[in-house]
């Protein structure tokens, strides 16, 4: 693969689908955003970067717009929990569901804010840029992330996936002492993030708060606690999936253009991401001791929740499983693979009926959807993102990449950095945007993609089922900062 300019259009080539797709993208932005000799010049470190954005503000003022209403749907998310409260309200002063109170609770699902926004943003586009340039920009955007997620957490929501991972784990709780929601809840938030590296980061993910729901959460654990104990799963899970190069779609994204194989990411983030792990899962949980052995105690006096039942599975049921699992893993980057074994397994599904539990329809849905809008915003902002990395030194890199990570997707930020020419061959500032992207992961919903998909199965647990961005954040900050000092202790950045 290569990388040509033609009529100040950044396009790459290559004979795989995704390079076709990344071809058909950059020339629907020059229809909606076309480039000028003066904006590319601007892009050297001479020129103060609020004068480069004026400039491409002034070449096309419906950036600002764009932009605006991608502030507006960040804005909408801390707002969610005011409008899901209203929408009970709502409902308990009259008695029953109402049309406004149900326009209330969909304002509220935070899954859904991205997509509503999408309303003003095509509107607007349409109005703006016309018809046919709006129709070009959404059938460019590479929707194949919403789908592979909300297949694989249909699959690995399974009775039998979970039930395989549960006894996995269990083995792991049983060489540490008794089980008890204090085990389960160090070995879950230490050993499960790692599944992202084999299963992907949302199989990981589903896995991880399917069981923290039976373990850990049933117990009624208390407010903080629970915010910690999401913000620490939120983070670990971005950066377990680093092991590999194939899992964990910041990874991905950079692994083709910066020539980057399974082994030279191991060396060169496994380690810290394997010590960054443990280092924030033991601190949290010599943090929350006295919270842990209470729940111990609460456990102690109810009966064992597990997710093993009547009937027992049979050994094929559990191959049968595996093998769609580890068909929508090895082909998440075919759509059309994807979606076909996903067809074939509810088939599955159905004809296995006495050993399912009921399959994730609504988590699953809400996530694409979530997911979806975040791609069409998202592809939106480039023009700022990357004007912003691209005059970096390397420490501001890594920061700067940490911080606007929680405000985009951290795919979107390392795809972005893979455009850069500069950083082609510096690994300096490879790494330095990579590590900030992924540690920065969990610091808000928006920022990871399997993230929505956790919030989706343990909300219920949290105040009016909803899970408030501030406390997140605080939540995740503390095992965010020990990432900070791992990583760039062991990378020495």
């Amino acid at each position: 693969m290569f990388l040509f300019r033609s009529e100040g259009v950044f396009c790459f080539r290559e004979k795989s689908v995704m390079g076709e797709v990344f071809e058909k993208t950059f020339l629907a932005k020059k229809v909606l955003f076309p480039y000028h000799k003066s904006m590319i010049s601007t892009r050297g470190d001479e020129i103060p970067l609020l004068t480069v954005l004026g400039q491409k503000i002034e070449e096309d003022p419906f950036r600002c717009v764009t932009a605006c209403i991608f502030l507006a749907a960040v804005v909408h998310t801390f707002f969610a929990g005011k409008f899901s409260r209203h929408s009970k309200q709502l409902e308990h002063r009259v008695g029953y569901s109402t049309i406004r109170s149900r326009v209330w609770h969909w304002l509220g699902e935070v899954e859904v804010i991205f997509g509503l926004w999408l309303i003003p943003l095509m509107i607007l586009l349409i109005a703006w840029k016309g018809w046919e340039s709006t129709v070009g920009y959404f059938s460019t955007r590479h929707y194949g992330e919403p789908i592979f997620v909300f297949v694989i957490m249909m699959v690995a929501a399974t009775r039998p996936i979970l039930v395989l991972a549960e006894k996995f784990l269990q083995t792991l709780v049983r060489c540490l002492g008794h089980e008890k929601p204090s085990t389960w809840w160090l070995c879950i938030l230490t050993v499960a993030p790692l599944f992202g590296s084999l299963l992907t980061e949302p199989a990981a993910m589903t896995i991880a708060a399917l069981l923290l729901s039976e373990k850990v959460f049933v117990h009624q654990p208390s407010r903080w606690f629970s915010y910690a104990t999401l913000g620490l799963l939120f983070v670990n899970v971005s950066v377990g999936g680093v092991l590999t190069h194939f899992a964990a779609p910041p990874i991905l994204m950079v692994a083709a253009p910066w020539h980057w194989d399974t082994p030279y990411v191991f060396s060169h983030f496994g380690e810290a991401a394997i010590v960054g792990i443990v280092c924030s899962a033991l601190f949290y949980f010599l943090l929350f001791a006295k919270q842990l052995h209470l729940l111990d105690v609460r456990a102690s006096g109810s009966k064992p929740s597990v997710l093993i039942s009547t009937p027992a599975i049979p050994l094929w049921v559990f191959v049968v499983h595996v093998f769609f699992l580890g068909w929508t893993v090895l082909h998440a980057h075919h759509t059309a693979l994807v979606v076909l074994g996903g067809l074939f397994f509810l088939m599955t599904v159905h004809i296995l009926k006495p050993y399912q539990s009921p399959i994730a329809w609504k988590e699953g849905l809400l996530v694409g959807c979530f997911l979806a809008g975040l791609v069409t915003h998202g592809g939106l902002q480039e023009w700022w993102i990357e004007a912003v990395l691209s005059r970096l030194n390397h420490t501001m890199l890594f920061y700067s990449s940490l911080v606007l990570t929680s405000f985009n997707d951290n795919a979107s930020l390392t795809y972005l950095a893979s455009l850069v020419p500069e950083f082609a061959h510096n690994f300096s500032s490879q790494s330095a945007v990579v590590s900030g992207a992924i540690i920065g992961g969990g610091l808000t919903v928006i920022a990871n993609a399997p993230n929505p998909a956790g919030q989706s199965l343990l909300a219920k647990f949290f105040d009016h089922g909803v899970v408030k961005p501030l406390p997140l954040c605080l939540g995740a900050l503390p095992p965010t900062l020990i990432f900070i000092a791992v990583f760039r202790g062991l990378l020495n950045h």
